[in-house]
């Protein structure tokens, strides 16, 4: 009887321990699975510089900030002509020069998607906006940056283009494609606008 109550308890002990193995690898996972999760963040990639497109992408940016995400707007190529506050020309090459005579110099410069016809789409998207009492673009980043939203320009179109700090507006981040890879792997929403 006595070595049957030790098989018994060998037996119950390798059981154990087998169990807590398990309950241990279980508890590595889940570890695993909960840092891989995503947060409440949006992450959002503005590469349009057009008016009603950027407004799409600050009415979303503001909205999900309101409601206590974290937002960060990571702005590329054509969309860093809403960060600019003016175009300058000394320093650049040919073609970054026709590139900043081409390119809208400011947010109020935007043109729309459709129907911008030489820039009385624009006007009038802004003064129908005005009219229904909606917020201006330029209303809508400030409030962006009143609630925190991360607002950060492309390092590598900047260089490319040619567009100085100067020429950008101030309170930005600077960052390549990391920056916005970082933030988009922790968000439950990326959009790219």
């Amino acid at each position: 009887m006595g070595a049957s109550f030790d098989t018994q308890a060998g037996q119950d002990k390798s059981r154990v321990e087998a169990l807590e193995q398990k309950v241990q690898e279980l508890t590595r996972r889940l570890n695993e699975l909960e840092e891989r999760s995503p947060e409440d963040r949006v992450a959002i990639v503005v590469f349009s510089g057009d008016l009603d497109r950027v407004l799409a992408a600050f009415i979303i940016a503001t909205g999900a900030a309101t409601l206590g995400q974290e937002v960060s707007m990571f702005f590329t190529f054509w969309g860093l002509s809403v960060l600019k506050k003016g175009s300058e020309f000394s320093g650049k090459t040919f073609f970054q020069k026709a590139m900043a005579m081409m390119s809208p110099s400011s947010s109020l410069e935007l043109p729309v998607s459709k129907m911008n016809y030489f820039g009385v789409g624009a006007k009038m998207l802004r003064s129908m906006m005005k009219e229904k009492n909606v917020s201006s673009l330029e209303d809508m980043i400030a409030l962006a940056r009143d609630l925190g939203v991360r607002t950060i320009a492309c390092e590598m179109s900047r260089d490319v283009m040619g567009i100085n700090d100067s020429e950008l507006v101030e309170g930005l981040e600077h960052g390549g494609v990391a920056s916005f890879l970082a933030d988009s792997l922790k968000s439950r929403t990326s959009l790219f606008i």
